[in-house]
């Protein structure tokens, strides 16, 4: 279960990141080729954060489905399975466009306060 080491390094990334202040929602974008399971992830990351400042954090998962490009016909197709092949010619020679993705999109933190107003 390669999902919870993942959670580890998000949770290091977004620590680096929110300057210590608390963090409400970690985005990210994640794409098909990535064998990562969402489902798996988010109760990983719910076993991680549990016990620390992060524990009230939500993870939203954006899927990205995986597509490719035709280098023969110029065309883009979405991938229903794991082959590399043009929906429009069935050419072979296509490249992967999308679904390759690991990506925290966006952070979600708390906002500065000094001497008792928010910055």
């Amino acid at each position: 279960m390669h999902e919870l080491s993942l959670c580890g390094a998000i949770i290091d990334a977004v620590a680096e990141h929110a300057g210590g202040r608390p963090v409400r929602r970690v985005g990210l974008r994640i794409g098909h080729f990535r064998q990562v399971v969402p489902e798996t992830l988010r109760y990983c990351w719910r076993m991680r954060v549990e016990g620390t400042p992060y524990r009230d954090c939500r993870l939203d998962i954006d899927h990205v489905p995986a597509t490719v490009t035709c280098r023969a016909c110029g065309e883009e197709t979405t991938l229903d399975q794991p082959v590399l092949r043009c929906g429009a010619c069935g050419g072979q020679e296509v490249d992967l466009t999308a679904g390759n993705e690991f990506l925290i999109e966006s952070i979600d933190v708390e906002p500065l306060a000094v001497d008792g107003e928010a910055v």
